[in-house]
């Protein structure tokens, strides 16, 4: 048995595994990497122990291995950003994760110069780090995405680098070029020696000396690594990943979008994936609560003891009862992306308890999941004709179901609950020899579960009118646009 180690880090935790030839996930190592949050908008990570963290799971997960790994994958988290010293290597301030918002005055200050650019990307997040250290700043500074940084550990520095799939999300990525974008690094007071190399996201990146000089074949975004990872490498395959928050990608194939910016549909152009120089684009929607909308029923109402006694609680009632809740907890993203609109429930009654405010939760979250579909094919153009999904909600059967209904189309679950870890198995193991082609991944796809709609009216009318009632209830913040 043949196969390839991955490092997966996430944005609460890191885990490696070995992926064998026949696509299967083993000897899982898992080490928690909680964010800080100093203060309300601002998420803060420690990129020491974030490395300590993916070196030590790595380790434990080779140790397990009866035979030598072929390759190393590497998938992580986008857009957080990490600052270091290319003489110590030591970092230079905390991380910033994506979520972190410190950079949105900066934004709208360049917005008003005509330059747009989003707090959740990379640019201005480099910015703030530069700005912080003053004349304090390293003579050899490196800059860049977590991918950058535990590739520049697990090689012992020699290797400065980022792919394709990490710097489209930055915000200061060329699809032109290929590299950075000048214009926009002055702005930004970067200097391009600063920043990593944009390289394939699959091919001879590197050597990791750190794991007994094991090749480094693959770096990739988490969301593409889900997409390649439920098999999407074909135009018009789509997957969604019902985590925290909740994004939609579907593979687009070869031809360039009109636009590198989001659309009026609310969707973005990604790369989804380069090999040999060549660009496989794709389209990305976002939900900005899903599965935190669950968390929210555990943690500050405390009706549920845990996220898995939400199916329990909601298989408790046939039906809402009427009840409808928006999750826009922290606002809308595709396809209104309106900040100010905010979680609301609507069609209380008497007789509206706690299984019918369960239900209602997570056929919410499966409402906006047909929001992030319909809006992706109106964009594309395409017809999707069923929906790939993993990620934590996944697993709730009550969840799939609502999905289906809402969609009006089967759901495919994922037989890999976090299918970033098999997407950069899958890409590192193309350079070795353990997959001839992505024709050949297509082909692996095996969904633990297809889940056909019910028939049942979903409600798409009344949910309509829900969120138009949600939205725009922070004015302020509504009429602010990234």
């Amino acid at each position: 048995m043949s196969g390839v180690l991955v490092i997966d880090v996430g944005t609460s935790s890191v885990r490696a595994a070995l992926v064998d030839d026949g696509g299967a996930v083993l000897h899982v190592a898992r080490r928690a990497t909680p964010a800080s949050v100093p203060f309300p908008g601002l998420v803060e990570f420690d990129p020491a122990a974030l490395a300590r963290a993916a070196l030590e799971a790595a380790a434990e997960t080779l140790a397990r291995c009866p035979t030598p790994p072929l390759a190393l994958g590497v998938t992580t988290q986008r857009a957080s950003t990490v600052a270091w010293d290319g003489v110590t290597g030591q970092p230079v301030g905390p991380g910033l994760g994506w979520q972190d918002l410190r950079t949105v005055g900066r934004c709208l200050e360049l917005q008003g110069a005509g330059l747009r650019f989003s707090p959740s990307e990379s640019a201005t997040k480099f910015a703030w780090h530069v700005e912080q250290m003053g004349a304090d700043r390293p003579a050899d500074l490196r800059l860049g995405t977590v991918d950058s940084w535990i590739v520049w550990n697990l090689t012992g520095g020699a290797r400065h680098l980022t792919d394709a799939t990490n710097a489209g999300v930055t915000g200061l990525y060329s699809a032109a070029t290929g590299g950075w974008r000048g214009d926009r690094l002055e702005v930004l007071g970067l200097d391009p020696a600063w920043l990593p190399q944009i390289t394939d996201t699959a091919g001879d990146l590197g050597v990791a000396v750190s794991l007994g000089d094991l090749p480094l074949t693959a770096v990739v975004g988490d969301q593409q690594a889900s997409l390649i990872g439920q098999s999407c490498t074909r135009p018009g395959l789509a997957k969604a990943t019902f985590g925290t928050g909740a994004m939609l990608d579907v593979c687009l194939g070869p031809n360039p979008p009109s636009a590198e910016v989001r659309t009026e549909r609310g969707c973005f152009p990604i790369i989804a994936w380069r090999i040999a120089g060549a660009l496989t684009w794709g389209s990305e929607a976002i939900m900005l609560c899903a599965g935190s909308a669950v968390d929210w029923l555990v943690e500050d109402l405390g009706v549920l003891d845990d996220a898995a006694a939400s199916q329990v609680v909601a298989v408790g009632c046939q039906d809402a009862g009427g009840v409808i809740m928006v999750p826009a907890l922290l606002g809308f993203g595709t396809p209104q992306w309106d900040f100010g609109a905010r979680g609301s429930v609507f069609g209380l009654t008497r007789g509206s308890g706690r299984a019918q405010l369960v239900r209602a939760v997570l056929e919410g979250v499966a409402h906006s999941g047909a929001d992030l579909l319909e809006a992706t094919e109106v964009d594309t153009g395409l017809s999707i004709p069923s929906l790939r999904v993993d990620g934590g909600m996944s697993v709730n059967e009550v969840f799939v179901q609502a999905l289906a209904d809402a969609c009006g189309r089967p759901v495919e679950v994922s037989p890999e609950m976090e299918a970033t870890t098999l997407g950069a198995g899958y890409l590192a193991g193309l350079r070795v020899g353990m997959w001839d082609d992505l024709d050949q991944i297509a082909a692996a796809w095996s969904p633990r579960v297809v889940v056909a709609p019910s028939g049942r009216d979903p409600g798409r009318d009344r949910w309509r009118e829900a969120t138009e009632r949600a939205g725009h209830w922070i004015p302020d913040l509504s009429g602010i646009r990234f």
